[in-house]
């Protein structure tokens, strides 16, 4: 196994016999070499590392807008690999790497581990399986992460810190120690900030629930508050958000940050209050006032025969109140069984077969949280056509569907 951090969370995703990290942070690969008691051989460069042929699996957990490359880059060497998510920076860069899949046949499982949480497959067996009747609509709340933070001082780069590589395919910017390590993921250059990150995660339960994870909406219309628009830099990510979704099936999706949830995050300052003036624009006057207030993220599945909410706390609802005395038929569970998702790709690994969050599922996944983020930057409703995977009538849209990759840092897939 080879761990790529660079600059990312991985260390705590280890498993398996070591022999490799890698971080652009030196600091961070020789603590990690260090935890697995000096054994692994030390990298800067993970262009360096893939050239080893006695390398199977790469644990991959570095900033958004390096999740394609390397992942590309691994494949094509006969790496096996789990990455983080978000698994790509923008759409484009997720059909080239469902394309390299393809073409190799290497093993990838998505870090969205909720798939192997025993409460989110309980969830989605009772929607699927009409325990709450006919399924019309779901609401994905995220946490409110304030991104009220700068403007921050330009900096010397340490001598530890390979910034050019750090930087990539992003626009080259002044260094400074926000734009590194967690907080990479407010910044737009690196990242697409909550929508992209944690919504990921929920994202992917609703649309397992729905029926839609090899589809995705039609229409998105979307609204949020940057609470740093217009000032330079200063993280550039909105923190609340509201979209409206809708599927093929009829389902509509409301994706919104829950305004009571607030949480404070590396070096993010203090929430902003949100007047009522603002909650009344982001939401509009058709939402339920209860959505408006929420207080708890997750997942809510709405049909016409009751409500289920599920979390990384437990399901709740009348239908999970009553599988004790009316549970599922064992035909009834199509979920895997899984309840170990690092454990779940090396067994995929070991028998070449899918893990069960591929990257087919994960693209369509975070396709719908990138489509959130190009409507609300544009202020616009967008039509999406979830068979040719492309923007319907909107050249200034669809040209989002892709960034300006920084030289030599280009994706060649």
């Amino acid at each position: 196994v080879h761990h790529v951090a660079e600059d990312g969370e991985g260390v705590t995703l280890l498993f398996g016999d070591v022999v490799a990290v890698c971080d652009v942070d030196r600091r961070h690969a020789e603590r990690a070499q260090q935890a697995f008691d000096g054994r692994p051989d030390v990298y800067q460069d993970y262009r360096e590392l893939l050239q080893r042929d006695d390398i199977d699996v790469i644990v991959h957990a570095t900033p958004d807008h390096w999740h394609t490359l390397i992942n590309v880059a691994a494949l094509k060497a006969g790496k096996d690999v789990y990455t983080e998510k978000p698994l790509t920076l923008t759409i484009d860069e997720g059909k080239q790497l469902r394309t390299v899949v393809e073409q190799t046949g290497r093993i990838v499982q998505v870090g969205t581990q909720q798939r192997s949480g025993r409460q989110f497959q309980t969830a989605v067996e009772l929607v699927r399986n009409g325990r709450i009747g006919k399924l019309r609509q779901v609401w994905v709340a995220l946490p409110y992460f304030s991104t009220k933070g700068g403007p921050f001082p330009t900096e010397p780069v340490p001598d530890y810190l390979d910034w050019d590589l750090y930087q990539g395919q992003a626009p080259e910017r002044p260094y400074c120690r926000q734009r590194t390590h967690k907080n990479f993921r407010w910044w737009y250059e690196y990242a697409g900030g909550i929508i992209t990150d944690w919504g990921n995660h929920h994202m992917d339960i609703a649309h397992w629930g729905m029926g839609c994870e090899e589809t995705g909406p039609v229409t998105v219309e979307a609204r949020a508050l940057f609470p740093n628009k217009g000032r330079d830099q200063c993280y550039n990510t909105p923190d609340r958000f509201f979209a409206r979704m809708e599927y093929p099936n009829g389902v509509e999706l409301l994706y919104f940050a829950a305004l009571n949830d607030r949480r404070l995050y590396g070096s993010v300052a203090r929430h902003q209050p949100t007047t009522a003036e603002q909650v009344e624009w982001l939401f509009g006057k058709d939402v339920p006032d209860e959505i408006k207030t929420f207080n708890r993220n997750g997942i809510m599945f709405v049909g016409e025969e009751g409500r289920l909410f599920v979390n990384r706390g437990g399901v709740y609802g009348k239908a999970a109140e009553e599988l004790k005395q009316n549970p599922l038929p064992e035909e009834a569970w199509r979920v895997s069984p899984s309840h170990d998702h690092m454990g779940n790709f090396f067994e995929a690994v070991k028998q070449r077969k899918e893990p069960v969050s591929p990257v087919r599922i994960q693209h369509r996944t975070v396709s719908a949280c990138h489509l959130t983020n190009i409507s609300l930057r544009l202020g616009r409703k967008i039509t999406w056509d979830p068979k040719k995977e492309r923007i319907v009538g909107d050249e200034e849209a669809s040209q989002m569907l892709s960034r300006p990759q920084r030289p030599p840092y280009q994706l060649r897939a």
